[in-house]
């Protein structure tokens, strides 16, 4: 399989479609000029997948290399990776720990997680912002209670309690 860049496969795809086969004009999204466009036509060109016909030394085509180039695989290639995968937290880490926290019924409060992790509030909601829901792709619910009125806790008088549900 030859791999290729958009550029490449943009140029590769319009010739294609062609009924003469040829490359140029470029495509209308290509803004190549100068040297940019000769390295792109010299990269297909030495790799076999564009030719200068001897005829017409102006005319240049798409070979069928090229053209088996931009076609899907119909081999039994092994199947590509999901590139969609999130990583896993390693074990024993305070991430570890905060999910272990977030993953109780009840869930935790900030107060909580950084009385066990020893983080800042600010480094708390931003690894559950950052780190737990972009990049481990886990979904965290987050519930405010507001307590208004004597003897209740929680900062300006609401606290808000995070736990990752399926």
């Amino acid at each position: 399989m030859i791999k290729l860049s958009d550029t490449q496969r943009a140029i590769l795809a319009t010739a294609a479609q062609r009924d003469d086969l040829s490359v140029l004009p470029l495509p209308e999204t290509i803004k190549l000029k100068g040297g940019a466009l000769k390295q792109v036509m010299d990269s297909l060109s030495k790799r076999g997948l564009i030719r200068v016909v001897q005829t017409d030394p102006d005319r240049i085509v798409i070979t069928s290399e090229g053209v088996a180039a931009i076609e899907p695989e119909t081999t039994d290639a092994p199947e590509p990776k999901d590139t969609a995968t999130k990583p896993a937290p390693r074990a024993g880490t305070k991430q570890a720990l905060l999910i272990d926290m977030l993953k109780r019924p009840e869930g935790a409060t900030v107060e909580q997680i950084a009385a066990a992790t020893g983080w800042q509030r600010h480094t708390i909601r931003g690894a559950i912002s950052g780190a737990l829901k972009k990049k481990l792709g886990l979904n965290v619910e987050a519930t405010r209670t507001r307590e208004v009125g004597p003897n209740k806790n929680g900062a300006k008088g609401s606290t808000t309690n995070y736990r990752i549900i399926s």
